[in-house]
């Protein structure tokens, strides 16, 4: 039986964006489809987001001979101020992690300003959670692109 491996990480972002439209790339389907989303190669087997407190989340994809289960549930949502749930990882059937992650939305001269907070608990080893904090910060960044390209087409729309 492998250790159990505690670690967490804090990263920031801010968008050019209200909070508003930050807090819905994590609440609609549809936009969260985009951007939460496995790395170059993964490709989705099911998706599920019942984004309400109580509700649950699955993102079950596969990646060469890997399969990656996602499984949330919600346990606070305040809609554009905070989001706070629970999600374990499983890699090819085996639990990788348990994780509690919140996500915090606050209004700052030009947009948003996101906190996102996680605690994890490695059921398999795993030494640290450099890597999965790089993958979440990967999220993070193409959520920014989504915004970006949601304010050009506005824009040239505008024009």
């Amino acid at each position: 039986m492998q250790p159990i491996t505690h670690d967490s990480f804090v990263i920031e972002r801010t968008y050019q964006a209200p909070p508003a439209q930050v807090f819905a790339a994590w609440a609609d389907p549809a936009i969260k489809a985009r951007w939460f989303i496995g790395p170059e190669g993964w490709a989705a087997i099911r998706r599920e987001l019942d984004f309400r407190i109580g509700g649950e989340e699955v993102l079950h994809g596969r990646i060469k001979a890997t399969e990656t289960l996602y499984e949330a549930r919600y346990y606070e949502i305040v809609a554009a101020e905070r989001i706070v749930f629970v999600y374990d990882m499983h890699l090819s059937g085996k639990h990788h992690s348990v994780s509690l992650a919140s996500v915090e939305f606050a209004s700052m001269a030009g947009g948003t300003k996101l906190l996102f907070t996680e605690a994890v608990a490695f059921l398999d080893g795993t030494p640290s959670a450099e890597a999965r904090k790089n993958g979440t910060g990967t999220h993070l960044d193409r959520i920014a692109q989504l915004l970006e390209r949601s304010t050009t087409s506005r824009a040239c729309v505008n024009a």
